[in-house]
């Protein structure tokens, strides 16, 4: 990981420099225009992880540039990271610093923290970790406020929880989250709260089923569940599974059935190619899908995905990458035209964006 070139200064003229870029992508479509949701200038980035550098006897938070593992960037303070991540650094840089045992070959930190205060910090190292390291471990963590993960090689060490609760508002109700230590969460807490809101309010108040595919840990899920009769929700890594099955219970959301399989399983399930013992518990053909909610990978959703997504009146799409956001249009284009879609800000001060689209049959 890199560090963004941070200047707020510029942060207007890169964001209508997206915009631009995304009505440009979506042009073919006879889009509408994109609604622009802003990430705040500095202190957005709820997780944040450095790798450790020595210099003159002493390992500090280090960066480096794409593709330049030698020429390391030290780091003190880190402006786009959470107020929180800021005030952990030099408290957790100054504990290896008086301990052996916890600085010993330790070679990268991660921190993980929530817009409701909550924090975990992982530390990795090159060397096995004893009865000695957890004691002191255990010391830090209490003396931090913090849940603390160690790592070596075929070992992990949890003090505390493996991860962190997070609280997002949509629509004036909250959502409590489970974010675990290692799966993917949406980086920018405040723009995922924007994001929310406005897949809540294209989806609309339904009277029929949606079919979610690629939940992670279900952070679209919950919100989108108080719009609809049922949601079927599918995702494919183990540990995203495992936290949004919680974070269904710890909200009461008695309308969510969560299975474990890919879109491409899915597909075949929906088409029946094959049946899967995952689905025996589901009665496919009770549920009436009037909407397809999509988060896909950066590659977009696959040609036979694309297919299904065409049986849906509505089809709720949120993209990491406009790119293959546009050929996934391309593909939809003929029955299916834009009716909304935005810009959310994920990672300024980088080419990356976030974008969503509400596609309707024609």
């Amino acid at each position: 990981m890199s560090a963004p070139q941070f200047d707020p200064a510029t942060y207007a003229a890169q964001l209508a420099e997206k915009a631009a870029r995304l009505a440009e992508l979506l042009a073919p479509f006879a889009a509408p225009a994109a609604e622009i949701f802003d990430s705040p200038r500095e202190h957005y980035r709820l997780r944040a992880e450095f790798r450790l550098w020595r210099e003159d006897g002493q390992r500090h938070y280090a960066m480096f540039e794409p593709g330049d593992k030698h020429k390391a960037i030290l780091i003190d303070d880190f402006p786009i990271a959470s107020r929180r991540i800021n005030e952990l650094m030099p408290q957790l840089k100054a504990a290896w610093q008086a301990s052996e045992v916890l600085g010993f070959k330790l070679f990268q930190v991660e921190f993980l923290t929530t817009l409701a205060g909550d924090a975990l910090i992982t530390l990795a190292y090159h060397r096995p970790l004893d009865e000695a390291w957890q004691a002191e471990a255990e010391q830090l963590a209490a003396r931090l406020g913090v849940s603390l993960v160690g790592r070596s090689k075929g070992k992990r060490i949890v003090i505390g929880r493996d991860y962190v609760e997070e609280e997002l508002v949509v629509a004036g109700r909250t959502f409590r989250y489970r974010q675990p230590e290692g799966a993917f969460t949406q980086p920018n807490g405040e723009v995922c709260q924007k994001m929310l809101g406005w897949a809540y309010e294209a989806l609309g108040e339904r009277d029929d089923d949606l079919l979610e595919l690629y939940c992670g840990n279900g952070n679209f899920t919950l919100p989108l569940a108080t719009r609809v009769r049922r949601v079927l929700a599918t995702e494919i890594s183990k540990a995203s599974v495992n936290a949004a099955l919680a974070n269904i219970a710890d909200n009461g959301a008695g309308n969510i059935e969560l299975v474990r399989l890919s879109a491409e399983e899915l597909t075949q399930a929906l088409n029946e190619v094959r049946p899967f013992r995952r689905l025996v518990h589901i009665d496919l053909k009770s549920y009436q899908f009037g909407s397809i909610f999509v988060d896909p990978p950066r590659a977009g959703m696959d040609p036979d995905t694309c297919e299904l997504a065409r049986r849906f009146e509505r089809i709720l799409y949120i993209s990491c990458n406009p790119e293959t956001l546009a050929a996934n249009i391309a593909q939809l284009h003929d029955t299916h035209r834009i009716e909304r879609c935005a810009l959310f800000d994920q990672f300024p001060y980088t080419h990356h964006m976030e974008a969503g689209v509400l596609l309707v049959r024609r």
